[in-house]
């Protein structure tokens, strides 16, 4: 059975507590996170890369800005031969991540799924299952976990590796997952 898992937005911004958009206790997360990129059998990992001017700045304050030091991921969730993808028309092959071992998606949007470019990623690797944890539970988690749901795989969310910034919604958000099929481990 193929498995891929998803690390869903650990840049610094978000899970430092002097991040811009610092989610309350997603530290307490990152050993788990990075435990579990570690293990991954293959590993896409999502990430904002925002320019100074991003339309998402008129919903949420500056963060992830492309090259500054709140957008990167904390040492321990990175492994060797990262692949980044950009979310930009540009020279893409799937053949050239078959060396990654990590495969960083770049994004714009709450969605992962904006990425011009996941889709084929994700065709291509022909999983049977994903492995969903990160931040934010109710926000991009629930984004992410919902999408791979349409994929008709089995999805499974990582309880004890994720944060959520309000928890009933995040309650409710766990409950509908499951309700649509999917897992909670």
């Amino acid at each position: 059975m193929k498995t891929v898992f998803f690390d869903i937005d650990t840049p610094l911004d978000f899970v430092s507590p002097s991040g811009a958009l610092y989610v309350p206790g997603a530290e307490s997360i990152l050993d788990r996170v990075a435990q579990l990129n570690r293990s991954a059998p293959v590993l896409i990992s999502t990430m904002d890369a925002h320019t100074e001017d991003d339309p998402e700045f008129r919903q949420w304050p500056h963060h992830c800005v492309a090259g500054c030091l709140g957008q990167r991921k904390p040492a321990s969730t990175l492994l060797e031969k990262p692949a980044v993808v950009p979310n930009r028309a540009c020279e893409f092959s799937v053949v050239g991540l078959y060396d990654a071992r990590q495969i960083i998606v770049e994004k714009q949007a709450l969605d992962c799924f904006t990425n011009r470019h996941l889709r084929a990623i994700l065709s291509h690797l022909n999983a049977d299952q994903y492995v969903v944890y990160g931040v934010v539970t109710e926000i991009c988690v629930r984004l992410a976990a919902f999408g791979l749901l349409q994929t008709g795989k089995r999805v499974q969310i990582v309880s004890n590796a994720i944060r959520a910034l309000n928890q009933e919604v995040a309650a409710k958000t766990l409950a509908d997952f499951q309700a649509a099929g999917g897992v909670i481990i």
